[in-house]
């Protein structure tokens, strides 16, 4: 990408086959304004938890319901309690409507086994149109230097087989850049680095808000640190750039600290235009 302003075209809406399952499981339904019902899936796991990232596409979703505006431009998500598959109950509140953005507030709750309702996580999100923006671009960025799909490792190349692969792993057509996983033949590289390729594993093209999905679907980059185990994200900020050109993502993230029990992680999103259409940054636990 040149440094210099440009104009860039839009790219051609994405494709989501009839069956798309993160469609069907990032949906929603309206109750009444302000309350949306959801039924979280199990296929979007890690462990017996659900994933952070498919949880904030799932609130994505609600608020895109509650406000005027269709996409997320950023949103913070503060996750409270481990949330599991089951229903769930999403509460918005719209704090501003404007003629360029939106802002509201929305909560996941969910009842627990002693039938109390408990909030999972709360959200705070500015949403817009991003076929309405400008098309220059200045920027220093560039795409991370990887090798092509066919040359990296996919989940189920994992040496402990199928069994060691997340249930979302299943859900995702991941390719691991082989500089980066390492720490799965137990020889971490220290660098706190993760790259990959990434698709959903039926073929449907990304968008904004499966953009709030892909930032968190790689392996944490505590793995590259010798660290194992759960990592649980405590804070994920999502900044959605731009809509993404049909084909594969590419996905990097970096650590640069790890101290006290806890780390960041920051992540870039580019699309198959090279153009860097999220960004992020969460706190997780070590």
């Amino acid at each position: 990408m040149s440094d210099a302003p440009s104009q860039v075209t839009a790219p051609p809406a994405a494709h989501a086959p009839a069956t798309s399952e993160f469609d069907r499981d990032t949906a929603v339904r309206t109750r009444e304004p302000g309350v949306h019902e959801a039924r979280l899936s199990p296929g979007w796991a890690i462990g017996k938890a659900l994933n952070g990232g498919y949880l904030l596409a799932v609130l994505g979703r609600a608020l895109r319901q509650a406000l005027p505006h269709p996409d997320p431009f950023t949103i913070t998500a503060h996750y409270l309690t481990a949330t599991v598959a089951g229903p769930a109950t999403i509460r918005t509140d719209t704090a501003r409507s404007g003629r360029t953005v939106s802002t509201a507030s929305a909560g996941l709750f969910q009842t627990d086994e002693r039938g109390n309702e408990v909030e999972r996580i709360r959200v705070l999100a500015t949403y817009g149109d991003l076929d309405a923006l400008s098309g220059e671009i200045r920027t220093s960025a560039t795409p991370p230097a990887m090798p092509p799909r066919e040359q990296c490792f996919r989940a189920t190349d994992h040496p402990g087989g199928a069994a060691a692969v997340p249930e979302m792993g299943h859900r995702l057509d991941l390719r691991l850049d082989p500089e980066t996983c390492g720490w799965a033949l137990g020889a971490p590289s220290m660098r706190g680095r993760m790259r990959a390729w990434l698709q959903l594993a039926d073929g449907r093209d990304a968008d904004p808000l499966s953009l709030l999905m892909a930032v968190d679907a790689l392996p944490p980059t505590g793995f590259d640190l010798g660290l194992t185990g759960w990592v649980p994200t405590v804070e994920l900020t999502v900044h959605v750039r731009a809509r993404p050109a049909p084909g594969p993502l590419r996905v990097a993230i970096t650590t640069r600290n790890l101290a006290t029990g806890f780390l960041e992680e920051d992540a870039e999103v580019w699309d198959s235009a090279d153009r860097l259409v999220a960004q992020s940054r969460q706190l997780a636990r070590a």
